[in-house]
């Protein structure tokens, strides 16, 4: 008993420790809308044109991601599928997870369930968060997810993004500290942060932020494809439920009448 019970102890402490967050950054956050049909086509062509490369999305298929996303098929086989597979099949890439584990250390994730398991906000911060590090094997390094083994393959639309120092507001409970006799907010530097080079990428920040918003949200309706239809039929059964107890009470009213 004594054992089971030491065992227990030993198994949830890595819980706590993670749920305690110390050393985990900070995340941006992402409103994701899964009705934005425009925005996850969008991120369909960045994941087939960017991602798919290393990244397969084995528990999707092309036709059901036309169909959902309203892309006609012959369309979707033009732009997407580069593989030559056919439309109903699965959506997997060519490479061998042998030869991705020589060529990276490790087989590439498949990405379909990605978004259910780091959560959106996690996606969109890590995705903007690569910078040159010369002392990595490829060239970069992510504040998110530090040492990472993967190339910045976004780096042509973001450009050169470097971290250094840089004066940053002191910021309390959330709110922006302020000189009480200046009235003029109140800095520190910080050596953590990204700047992104002038004229190095091919899409300004703003439009880049939209890009890998845009490849969340699809990876988001990619991790839960009946989210949309789940929550349209759960309101159809609540309200069937609410109906059901009137008539259910009045029932239960006109047995239990006489009964004192």
């Amino acid at each position: 008993m004594k054992k089971q019970l030491a065992a227990l102890i030993f198994a949830i402490l890595p819980a706590f420790s993670f749920a305690s967050g110390g050393g985990e950054p900070a995340l941006e956050k992402v409103d994701i809308d899964l009705t934005d049909k425009a925005a996850m086509q969008d991120g369909l062509r960045t994941f087939s044109n960017y991602c798919m490369g290393c990244h397969s999305a084995q528990f999707q298929r092309y036709e059901r991601v036309a169909k959902d996303l309203g892309i006609p098929e012959e369309v979707m086989m033009k732009n997407v599928v580069f593989t030559g597979a056919k439309i109903g099949d699965h959506m997997k890439i060519g490479m061998k997870p042998q030869d991705a584990k020589v060529w990276f250390g490790a087989a590439p994730p498949d990405l379909t369930l990605v978004a259910r398991v780091r959560g959106t906000d996690w996606l969109y911060s890590y995705l903007r968060s690569f910078y040159e590090d010369p002392t990595r094997p490829l060239g970069v390094n992510n504040k998110v997810f530090p040492n990472v083994g993967m190339p910045n393959v976004l780096a042509g639309l973001q450009g050169r993004q470097v971290i250094g120092c840089k004066q940053v507001p002191v910021v309390e409970h959330g709110e922006k500290q302020f000189d009480p006799l200046t009235g003029t907010p109140i800095t520190h530097e910080a050596c953590d942060q990204l700047a992104v080079l002038p004229k190095t990428g091919s899409l300004s920040e703003a439009e880049f932020d939209t890009k890998v918003k845009n490849l969340v949200t699809f990876l988001a309706y990619s991790s839960n494809p009946v989210k949309l239809e789940s929550q349209r039929i759960g309101t159809y059964v609540l309200l069937f439920l609410a109906v059901f107890f009137v008539f259910a009470y009045l029932l239960k009213r006109e047995y239990w009448k006489d009964v004192h």
